[in-house]
């Protein structure tokens, strides 16, 4: 009898288990729905952000085209891969044999078959959906190949070997190689489907006797084999035009791109047969229905097989060895050729044609050359790689602010003007907290500038708008800074608490009147974000109410990239005070890799220096790395308060630009939008002028033969004033180019020849957008031997003087900064020019102390001092007169010889030196410790004390001479001995007094 009280047994009493009451079934399904919701609103989450982030920039139609474009992709290609297999597999299925033969193979398949038999259906969907998700979400990556695609505007243009519009290579055929290679994994994907299901149900045998294949199972197998074997015959006919986008390896030139000779008259007739081979392979394979035998096909794909490697491979390498290398120059000449032209016309750069530059003075004498030398630039002497510190120290205010490590360049009142944006510093906050880090510090405050060709008396930059709030040259702007280079986090603004505006004689507060942002007012925005940013106190915090914004994705170049994704976006975006607003100005590109004939540069190697390695903020946001074709065809701007970004259209030719004008319309503002304060500062830009360069150094020869060779091959040089081996970055400077009548606001690099350090080239293009002459390159090819920029250094370096100074401010305790090296081309010479800066160990920033020139001419008589003098003196002007050996110089010094002891300079003035050491010492401690407490007047105080203990150690060491030599009489012009040193402007640039 059974067992109804649970008595004992061999293992014990039984405990009969009940089914969970009703009220515990509804709760553990009420929790399981709500986990499922859960996860579906995190999912949710991102998608809602993403929307209320775009529609709140107004850029709305960007993400909807690109989110419908993915979903027509993902569901088109998903479908189309889902039913390619599930239809085969269902095929094969349909195609089984009656009865399965009495074999071992098959009797152990009878077990899979049988346990398969109740789901088969289910297997089959689940089969389909698995490949048709993956092939979906594959394909719905394509999106800027399809928009492309479907809205390609012609260039205008054809390329040299095949006569086909060039839009064919850049829009249609990366679309055609993306539906080639679905084809071949729908077709490979099938063929594995339909063998397995054959194998399953008998249709194919391995070790059972008898036929190996049914007819059914031959027929359907062939069919997707001859499918298989069309596509390759595609293939080949695509590659045959896939030769003039193909890159390769050509010792004398590189990186190619294009067709070589043997491509032409090897590659393409192989790839032209063996079409021709696989289109009747393909036949043979689809006759196979009627034949019911693999005889012909297989003896056709053996025949294809054996031509890929015979003609494919092996007759090309005959050609190459045996007709291209005995006269490899002559047989190329023709292919080089279009190579350099397209390459030229890709880059924009067909227009620049190298002018001889002898590097000879075509002025004789001293004084003219001085007067020249006043009127051939606006010398920059303030570095914006090097002052960040001294902004930083005499700028900062508040520790919660901060300038970035490299300022930038622009011009105000036809000025060359240092700028940098005082950003909010979140790491300077004085007590971290979530309320504090995103609600009370939420903005920067100001634009800092400085004359880019003065300093006062102690080297400090002459500031021409300074303060906090700043006051100067620029009059009323709104000085509030939301969006910056800095500002990575994101802020709550505008609700009912408020935020820290300045401290400047008591706090000040402010809230955000900006329509930036997305409205946080009802609860399930804040739900969402909450979610997304993994903080769940936006969804509580009663710091969030009734007109409370959230402000994220901060930074210029983020914004640009995100409402205009098909650009490539520069890795230098600055500020301009334009209209009364701060205005971030991006450049933005549009590239592609599919250009005929142009050699494709890597943008992350070409568009890196001196100062973007290991800066991720002055990188370049390539949408592709590679590319072939490349248009600065958008300026943009970002608002700095309220963070509106505005794409204006800049090339109006540009057949890319045209393209996804097309795609995204209404999100491009016609270029006749652009004001004309803001005209004034649109420049050209850095990252497409480095492109254009390193194709310059290669492609300013136009000669077949010449390119060949590679005798007149240059290269970027390394630069000088640094040891890292990094390329010298492009400088902006106001100057004159030879035949010029006014100075122009210039972008300018130098080249040396490849291997030697000597000057080989100098290039410079005008950089004023509203200049007619924009844009325009001028190359010049230095046809004498004269100084690279690295010899002018080690020139520098070699100078007695130098040492003496570089001693004297190591004794001092100070590191010695050489600023950027800049070049001008002056009367058939080249004069350099280098601001040296000196920063002590307690002053935290660097001031100019001294100015390096070097007028360097190849045809000038022995003896005379203007043939690559260098000299190094207390400012500008000094150097000047001293190099160009007018009346008030100092004469030229020669280089300190190796193996000379250096004479020893017993100094004075040592006392004052220690004592303002210590004062600014003392000074910094108090500062340090009055931040501590909080108490801001101490510490306003303490600065006051360290800036003039700062200042008297500045004159002290300047003051220090050696003992051993007797001052020169004075001469008119000349400074006294031991007078505070001061880098004045050039003579042909007005002084600015400085403001706030």
């Amino acid at each position: 009898m059974p067992d109804r009280g649970g008595g004992g047994g061999p293992s014990g009493p039984r405990i009969r288990v009940g089914r969970p009451s009703r009220r515990a079934r509804t709760l553990l399904m009420t929790l399981g729905v709500l986990a499922v919701l859960a996860m579906l609103f995190v999912m949710f989450a991102g998608f809602w952000t993403d929307w209320l982030w775009y529609r709140s920039v107004q850029y709305s139609s960007v993400f909807t085209t690109t989110l419908w474009t993915k979903i027509g992709l993902f569901a088109v290609f998903g479908l189309l891969m889902g039913l390619a297999v599930g239809f085969n597999i269902w095929l094969a299925h349909r195609l089984r044999p009656p009865l399965s033969a009495m074999s071992l193979e098959q009797q152990s398949l009878d077990r899979y078959r049988m346990g398969l038999a109740p789901y088969k259906k289910w297997v089959l969907l689940a089969i389909t959906a698995l490949v048709g998700l993956i092939a979906g979400a594959s394909a719905s990556g394509q999106w800027r190949t399809w928009l492309m695609w479907v809205n390609g505007v012609p260039f205008g243009q054809k390329d040299p070997q095949f006569h086909l519009e060039v839009s064919f290579y850049a829009f249609d055929l990366p679309w055609y190689r993306f539906l080639l290679a679905f084809g071949f994994a729908a077709t490979v994907l099938s063929l594995v489907a339909a063998a397995l299901t054959h194998y399953l149900y008998g249709g194919l045998r391995v070790t059972s006797p008898g036929a190996r294949a049914t007819a059914a199972a031959t027929g359907h197998l062939s069919v997707i084999l001859g499918v298989f074997v069309s596509l390759k015959a595609v293939a080949y006919w695509l590659d045959r035009y896939g030769l003039a986008v193909k890159s390769s390896d050509f010792k004398a030139a590189g990186n190619w791109t294009g067709l070589r000779y043997v491509d032409a008259n090897a590659y393409l007739p192989a790839k032209t047969i063996l079409f021709c081979i696989a289109a009747i392979c393909a036949v043979l394979f689809f006759a196979t229905l009627w034949r019911r035998t693999w005889q012909l096909p297989v003896i056709g794909f053996g025949l294809m097989v054996l031509s890929a490697i015979l003609i494919g491979g092996l007759y090309p390498a005959i050609v190459q060895k045996f007709q291209v290398q005995p006269n490899e120059q002559a047989k190329e000449a023709p292919y080089i050729q279009k190579n350099i032209d397209a390459t030229r016309k890709a880059y924009d750069i067909d227009s620049t044609e190298p002018e001889n530059y002898s590097g000879k003075s075509t002025v004789k004498a001293k004084d003219q050359l001085r007067a020249n030398s006043d009127t051939a630039a606006s010398y920059r002497l303030i570095d914006p790689n090097i002052v960040s510190p001294t902004f930083q120290q005499l700028e900062q205010k508040r520790k919660y602010y901060q300038f970035p490590t490299t300022l930038d360049v622009d011009r105000y009142k036809g000025q060359d003007t240092v700028v940098g944006l005082r950003e909010l510093n979140i790491k300077g906050i004085p007590k971290r907290n979530w309320i504090n880090d995103h609600f009370t510090y939420t903005h920067g405050y100001g634009a800092i500038m400085a004359a880019g060709t003065q300093t006062d008396a102690n080297g400090s930059p002459v500031f021409t708008e300074a303060g906090l709030p700043t006051t100067g040259m620029l009059g009323p702007y709104q000085q509030r800074i939301y969006y910056g280079e800095k500002t990575d986090q994101y802020s709550i603004v505008g609700g009912p608490q408020k935020e820290l505006d300045y401290e400047e004689n008591g706090e000040k507060t402010t809230s955000y009147e900006g329509k930036s942002g997305v409205n946080l007012s009802n609860t399930f925005n804040r739900a969402a974000y909450a979610v997304a940013f993994s903080e769940p106190q936006i969804l509580y915090s009663g710091a969030i109410g009734e007109g409370s914004r959230v402000l994220y994705n901060r930074t210029p170049k983020e914004r640009v990239e995100a409402v205009a994704p098909w650009l490539t976006i520069d890795g230098d975006a600055y500020p301009a005070v334009v209209g009364g607003k701060i205005q971030w100005i991006v450049d933005a590109y549009t590239t592609t890799n599919g250009y005929p004939y142009a050699s494709r540069t890597t943008l992350g190697e070409s568009t890196a220096d001196a100062l973007t390695v290991g800066n991720q903020q002055r990188a370049v946001v390539a949408q592709q790395n590679q590319v072939n074709y490349i248009r600065n065809s958008v300026k943009a701007t970002v608002d700095a308060y309220d963070g509106t970004v505005t794409l204006y259209q800049w090339d109006k030719e540009d057949p890319v630009l045209k393209t996804w004008m097309k795609a995204f319309p209404d999100t491009v503002q016609p270029r006749e939008s652009i004001s004309p304060d803001l005209m004034q500062h649109l420049r050209y830009p850095q990252d497409m002028f480095k492109v254009q360069r390193e194709l310059l150094t290669r492609y300013h020869v136009k000669d077949p033969a010449q390119f060949y060779s590679g005798s007149d091959a240059w290269q970027v040089p390394n630069d000088p004033t640094n040891k890292d081996g990094n390329a010298v970055p492009p400088y902006y400077l106001s100057m004159k180019m030879p035949g010029d009548q006014q100075q122009r606001f210039s972008l300018t690099t130098t080249f040396t020849p490849n291997g030697r350090p000597n000057l080989g080239g100098f290039m410079a293009v005008d950089a004023d957008a509203g200049s007619k002459d924009y844009g325009r390159i001028r190359l010049l090819r230095v046809t004498s031997e004269v100084p690279g920029p690295e010899q002018v250094q080690n020139k520098l370096n070699s100078l007695p003087s130098v040492a003496t100074f570089v001693r004297d401010m190591k004794g001092a305790d100070s590191d010695i900064q050489y600023g950027n090296l800049l070049t001008v081309p002056l009367d058939g010479g080249f004069l350099y020019v280098e601001p040296v800066y000196a920063q002590g160990r307690n002053a935290h920033y660097p001031l100019l102390k001294k100015v390096a020139v070097s007028y360097v001419d190849a045809d000038q008589p022995d003896g005379d001092t203007t043939k690559d003098t260098t000299v190094f003196e207390d400012n500008l002007t000094a150097a000047l007169n001293a190099v160009f050996g007018v009346e008030g110089a100092t004469p030229p010094e020669k280089p300190e010889q190796p193996g000379t002891k250096p004479p020893t300079t017993p100094t004075t003035n040592d006392a004052a030196l220690k004592q303002a050491i210590a004062d600014a010492q003392k000074a910094y401690d108090d500062g340090e410790a009055a931040l501590q407490k909080g108490d801001w007047t101490a510490y306003g105080k303490a600065q006051e004390a360290l800036q003039d203990a700062l200042r008297r150690a500045a004159d002290a060491g300047a003051k220090l001479t050696p003992s051993d030599q007797k001052p020169a009489e004075q001469k008119p012009g000349e400074q006294k001995p031991g007078a505070t040193p001061s880098t004045s402007p050039s003579p042909s640039t007005s002084a600015t007094p400085p403001s706030g």
